[in-house]
């Protein structure tokens, strides 16, 4: 790590902790050279493979702004953008792999986001598990549709 201040190549941790529960390290540093302190965030790097095998860093903005067509008109705000994409990472990271399909993170995104939204979910559905006809769309409602049921079934069966 080159120090900021007089590019010496060499620099001495001082301190060490861990940042955003657990996924960052950021540490003190001294350049033994100036004498003065800089600080690094270390995280690990998670590249998404694309359909044509190039690879990318994984981005929370990326996330945000495919999810945002499928939200366009619902009352979603940018903070609920932003939670979901911290949730799709934290899943995607928690699977250990270093590499992951872009597939895979938009699959990430459907149960948060089904939370989120179920008009915008289904937006999202019909693109990532290719729905090709009216009976896709049909399951998908079906299945938003019990899962409420079952929801008010529970709040019901909570309140007594």
């Amino acid at each position: 790590m080159y120090c900021p201040f007089c590019r010496n190549p060499d620099s001495r941790v001082v301190d060490s902790r861990i940042q955003d529960d657990g996924s960052a390290i950021r540490r003190r540093r001294q350049c033994p050279k100036c004498g003065r302190r800089f600080t690094t965030i270390e995280t690990t790097s998670l590249t998404v493979v694309k359909r044509s095998g190039v690879g990318e860093p994984f981005s929370r903005s990326k996330v945000i702004n495919g999810v945002r067509k499928a939200c366009q008109g619902r009352p979603v705000t940018e903070d609920d953008l932003a939670m979901l994409a911290q949730e799709v990472e934290e899943t995607v990271r928690g699977s250990g792999a270093a590499e992951i399909q872009a597939h895979e993170v938009g699959l990430a995104i459907l149960g948060p986001l089904r939370k989120l939204d179920h008009v915008a979910y289904l937006r999202f559905a019909s693109v990532y598990q290719s729905f090709d006809s009216l009976e896709d769309f049909e399951a998908a409602i079906e299945l938003l549709r019990s899962e409420h049921a079952e929801a008010t079934a529970d709040d019901a069966f909570d309140e007594d």
